[in-house]
């Protein structure tokens, strides 16, 4: 069978490529072309475009990058008929990948959408074209579910959430391994903050500055920031100069998560995959006054992280615009490292959430049968 599979960021780029391996397991004779990143082309499958060159955040940034999404929508479209799959897997990434499932469901393609779009954040309404051209939609929220039956009459599949089994799978590993390889990772001091600024260079630009400001105010922790795989060492070097405790690392967050004390984790995935290391957190986010203004007129939304939405409560602390500064920072990471009733609710409340993740079994696995099976109906 042809498969082609789209995905637009890192995150997607990490979920793509655990199931590119399920279906090779299950599919021996698969052809798997793809958009993504290096995860997905070295778990074999052929890479088209990747997600660095996809990657515009926020609305402002949207708008002035139109013709280049444009430009790519025409030739995804052109290399989909090119290819002629038997399915076209869709992952996250709404912007782009409900305009070319709209399309290829009007050309006779099967359209398989693996981590729905948040519609129950905004943009509700997409659900309505989304139920036409979505043959089968495989959701990894618990919640999401009972959201599409009940509001939209929509039958979906809950297969669980992909990270539960990644960070086990890597937990497994370390032990049997050992991990903190990187010279940066070895220290004589244990005490590591974690920094998760981001995958992309207008929101790394704007938080961390100043996620780093709070450094100083820790002389005897190390502050580590995991650089995003896609972007260069030359981008964060001005961001480093004037912190002394202050060092980094490149595809090694999960060994810093497994080390680190309490983390600064912009909002997204990483606050996700933060929790289910059991790392205390607070989640960080700044856009352009623009996009943020635009943003909280059409988000209806209680929480911006997926840990306290997941869990229908504040678990995480959350700093948000004008709120995230240096000195919120530095209050809030000190009780989260001196308050020891605060972490032992805090992991208690985690222990719940990796709970509610792992009900739906292991997602790539789960995710792959429902596409074979899809395909396999005539």
């Amino acid at each position: 069978m042809k498969y082609y599979i789209i995905s637009g960021e890192a995150s997607g780029d990490l979920h793509g490529s655990n199931l590119i391996k399920q279906l090779y397991q299950l599919d021996t004779t698969a052809h798997i072309r793809c958009w993504g990143g290096d995860l997905m082309e070295n778990a074999g499958a052929t890479l088209v475009k990747h997600y660095r060159d996809l990657a515009f955040m926020g609305f402002a940034e949207v708008v002035k990058n139109l013709p280049a999404i444009f430009q790519n929508i025409k030739f995804c479209k052109q290399d989909i008929l090119d290819f002629n799959p038997d399915v076209l897997v869709l992952i996250d990434y709404p912007g782009f990948n409900l305009r070319i499932a709209e399309w290829a469901k009007a050309k006779g393609f099967r359209v398989v959408y693996y981590i729905s779009p948040q519609v129950w954040a905004w943009k509700e309404n997409r659900v309505k074209k989304m139920k036409l051209c979505i043959d089968k939609m495989l959701c990894i929220l618990p919640f999401e579910k009972d959201y599409y039956k009940n509001k939209w009459n929509w039958e979906v599949e809950y297969v669980g959430h992909p990270l539960v089994e990644v960070i086990e799978q890597f937990g497994v590993r370390s032990l049997e391994f050992g991990v903190g390889d990187n010279p940066k990772l070895q220290t004589p001091n244990p005490k590591l903050i974690a920094l998760l600024p981001g995958s992309r260079k207008q929101e790394i630009a704007k938080k961390l500055p100043i996620m780093l400001e709070v450094a100083k105010s820790f002389p005897d922790y190390q502050f580590v920031v995991a650089m995003a795989p896609g972007l260069e060492d030359f981008f964060y070097e001005p961001f480093f100069a004037a912190y002394q405790n202050v060092s980094n690392v490149r595809n090694k967050t999960y060994d810093l998560l497994l080390q680190a004390k309490a983390a600064l984790v912009t909002s997204g995935t990483a606050t996700l995959e933060t929790a289910l290391f059991g790392v205390p957190e607070i989640v960080c986010y700044k856009g352009s006054n623009i996009s943020y203004q635009i943003a909280k007129r059409l988000i209806k939304i209680k929480y911006i992280s997926l840990v306290n939405l997941i869990m229908d409560k504040l678990v995480v602390k959350e700093l948000i615009q004008d709120e995230l500064t240096p000195a919120n920072l530095v209050k809030e990471l000190s009780l989260l490292l001196s308050d020891e009733k605060r972490k032992a609710e805090l992991q208690k409340d985690y222990t719940g959430l990796k709970t509610l993740l792992a009900a739906g079994g292991h997602a790539s696995a789960q995710a792959a049968k429902q596409i074979i099976e899809l395909i396999s109906i005539k």
